[in-house]
């Protein structure tokens, strides 16, 4: 039997278990506190800010409902403590936060690099802390900008280190599902890699682009005034937020240098090809990048599949939860849902997930089988 309340497509581990700080009220910041008073319920929504007229602006605009003069008074007695500030700043805010609120407060983050301020804290210190990064934004920056809807059917990674406490797990799993994201479980360093693939190598080469087109003016036109719809569709992000994005781009350094020497290889070998006249290189070229860009039009366009459940005995041991959820998450398999049915000491407690879809749910049965786990999956009525 499914552990009970585990609802297709219904967070059940959404329980707050207090007040919600909210450490950083710009975009990320403000719109998580919107989203959290207005899709998951939350009545208290505390924010912290170094900028008096940002928690200002964020308390006009409902995004908190009381301003706090610190971090730590924020997290003193929160449910969950959620830090949008630079990623520079992450470890050390981490540390306060945990520092100031109780033993059953969950906390949490909304930055986009994950391995540094993992490996900034302690055992002891993950146990509470599970990193996390909304794959989501908006042109408009600061709380003026913010919007609930933002992490409406954005991937949300998380990190849970192999010491997170299953409870807190659930509830931030829960929690994430109510505010319209798509939890997704990533190995810290797997899941910079990626960024510096698919989000920080696009800002740096959209930036390289305008730098050289501004500075190029054949027979004296400039050419940013010939540039047309392409070259601005790919040049979007050049130049967002220079202080914040300076700080992401040192922070991921050692995987932005990998992806860029990868970046740089390939333009290497357009250019031999074009110094050789190679033709059918070139058209085989372009024809794998077309194949790939309607490969990620297909992913992000995926509809909704039917529900289904997967069920697995687990022992009660931390690092469990981590584990199944990390094994699926790099698999590609989203989990909709999660629910723990906790179990004594020496005996096998239920953990609940629903997926999208028959063969997905059939993937995950046979990645979670592969880990010795008992597992059993069936369509959600």
């Amino acid at each position: 039997m499914p552990p009970d309340g585990l609802d297709a497509r219904v967070a059940v581990g959404d329980r707050l278990g207090g007040p919600v700080a909210v450490v950083g009220v710009g975009l990320m910041g403000g719109s998580l506190g919107l989203a959290l008073r207005r899709r998951a319920g939350a009545a208290e929504v505390r924010g912290a800010d170094p900028d008096p007229a940002a928690l200002a602006a964020a308390l006009e605009r409902g995004a908190v409902t009381r301003a706090c003069a610190s971090p730590e008074e924020a997290a003193a007695g929160a449910g969950a403590v959620f830090l949008a500030a630079p990623v520079g700043e992450l470890p050390a805010l981490a540390r306060r936060a945990l520092a100031a609120s109780g033993e059953a407060c969950l906390v949490s983050d909304l930055g986009s690099t994950k391995a540094g301020v993992m490996r900034g804290l302690d055992p002891r210190e993950r146990e509470r802390f599970i990193g996390g990064h909304p794959v989501s934004g908006a042109a408009q920056g600061g709380v003026e900008g913010a919007r609930e809807d933002l992490f409406a059917g954005a991937t949300w990674f998380l990190t849970p280190g192999a010491e997170a406490r299953p409870e807190l797990v659930e509830r931030l799993y829960g929690l994430v599902a109510r505010l319209g994201g798509r939890p997704v479980a990533i190995d810290p360093e797997v899941h910079d890699r990626l960024m510096a693939l698919v989000s920080h190598l696009p800002h740096v080469v959209a930036s390289a682009l305008i730098h050289q087109a501004a500075a190029t003016a054949p027979a004296g036109r400039e050419a940013l005034r010939s540039a047309g719809p392409s070259f601005a569709d790919l040049t979007r992000v050049a130049g967002a937020n220079p202080p914040l994005w300076a700080d992401i781009l040192l922070d991921n350094h050692e995987a932005l240098v990998a992806a860029l020497d990868e970046q740089s290889a390939r333009l290497g070998e357009v250019r031999r090809a074009l110094v050789r006249g190679d033709r059918d290189w070139l058209r085989s070229f372009m024809e794998g990048a077309a194949a790939g860009r309607e490969r990620l039009r297909a992913a992000q366009a995926a509809p909704a599949a039917d529900a289904w459940r997967v069920v697995v005995g687990i022992p009660n041991h931390p690092g469990v939860i981590s584990e199944i959820a990390t094994v699926l998450g790099h698999a590609h398999i989203n989990i909709e849902d999660l629910a723990l049915s906790p179990a004594p000491a020496d005996a096998l407690g239920e953990l609940g997930l629903v997926v999208s879809g028959a063969e997905t749910a059939r993937r995950a049965e046979r990645l979670i089988a592969e880990r010795g786990y008992a597992v059993s999956v069936a369509q959600v009525e």
